[in-house]
């Protein structure tokens, strides 16, 4: 098989109604060096059908059955050989160009191995969207954040944000990956199946010493939600759950034990907020989430044992939930840049 300079990798789980709307517009933005897949993860709304007949320029990928987004792509990506991955949700709208900024950059710097571009609310393309922003961090808890997003406040693209800088992670819903590091770094953990699988990777990704980029000349517009609701307790399940993953695959013993108990606490007092709002099985879930964790402790340290603990950066040194909910500071901008450093 010829390796492809560029792979589009579109992940479809009973999406049909995206790919009807959305994929004609990548095709028609696709440059002649790239191709366009799409993995199906076993969807039962006729999607396979409908790209047969009507896109048979696009290569598919039939899974099965769902992998989730983990499974679906590390299965997907091992049948493709190419230098760059895309990993594109079937929700987003690509826009002229959106592409060439991204690779341009990655061929002249071998050290970045993640890019991700501006990410846009298709429904308000004024303002930035949830899954990504303009680039993702997390403060040395875990938690994570975004350029132009700071947990539910969603900022307006007045243009604040249009420096190419390095960043912590880059979204899933629009990662440009170099495909020899993805695999030197081991792929998507496929024990997340889905939420924060992305930021997992990217700190691998700085662990093999690589950079992530954010550029602000690709732009994309992102329809967002995923196939989980917002007040979905098995959507509450993964993001608590692989939070608390990521930090013990990630980081040595002296820094996640005192964490850890530090993020049992908080977990808790989520929990309690879930209960007096009448969340009943969100705040179950959360408990479920930090029992699987340490029950399965051992496990996921060992699994964050096959590369070398470094120093990572850019990380937030200080707490952004007390940033948020008690200093009020809505913004990226009003962060104090001093405040970010190595974990």
């Amino acid at each position: 098989m010829e390796e492809l300079k560029l792979a589009v990798v579109i992940l479809n789980w009973n999406g049909k109604k995206f790919l009807e709307k959305f994929l004609p517009t990548v095709i028609e933005h696709n440059p002649p060096y790239a191709k366009v897949f799409v993995a199906d993860n076993g969807s039962t709304d006729q999607s396979l059908e409908f790209l047969s007949q009507t896109f048979p320029e696009v290569e598919l990928i039939e899974l099965g059955r769902n992998y989730g987004y983990t499974g679906g792509y590390n299965r997907a990506l091992r049948q493709i050989k190419a230098e760059y991955f895309i990993l594109l949700n079937s929700d987003i709208e690509v826009s002229k160009g959106w592409i060439e900024p991204v690779i341009h950059a990655m061929d002249a710097n071998r050290d970045i191995a993640a890019c991700q571009p501006r990410i846009l609310s298709y429904y308000k393309p004024e303002y930035f969207e949830y899954a990504g922003a303009a680039g993702g961090y997390i403060d040395y808890l875990g938690y994570p954040f975004c350029r132009g997003r700071v947990f539910s406040h969603l900022e307006q693209d007045t243009g604040q944000y249009n420096d190419a800088t390095e960043i912590f992670w880059a979204t899933g819903a629009c990662m440009f990956v170099r495909a020899a590091d993805f695999y030197e770094a081991g792929e998507l953990d496929d024990g997340f199946f889905a939420h924060m699988e992305e930021i997992d990777l990217c700190w691998r990704l700085k662990r093999i010493g690589k950079k992530i980029i954010y550029i602000p000349e690709s732009r994309v517009y992102h329809v967002g939600g995923g196939t989980l609701p917002k007040n979905n307790p098995r959507k509450t399940y993964l993001n608590f759950r692989n939070n608390l993953l990521l930090l013990a695959k990630n980081l040595p013993a002296s820094v996640f034990y005192p964490l850890l108990f530090k993020r049992v606490i908080l977990d808790i007092i989520a929990a309690i907020q879930f209960l007096f709002k009448g969340h009943v099985r969100d705040s179950w879930a959360v408990y479920k989430a930090g029992f699987s964790v340490i029950k399965n402790l051992r496990k996921a340290r060992n699994k964050g044992k096959f590369l070398p603990y470094r120093k990572v950066s850019p990380v937030y040194k200080r707490s952004i939930v007390k940033r948020f909910f008690i200093l009020r500071v809505k913004r990226f901008s009003d962060l104090n840049p001093a405040h970010f450093s190595e974990l």
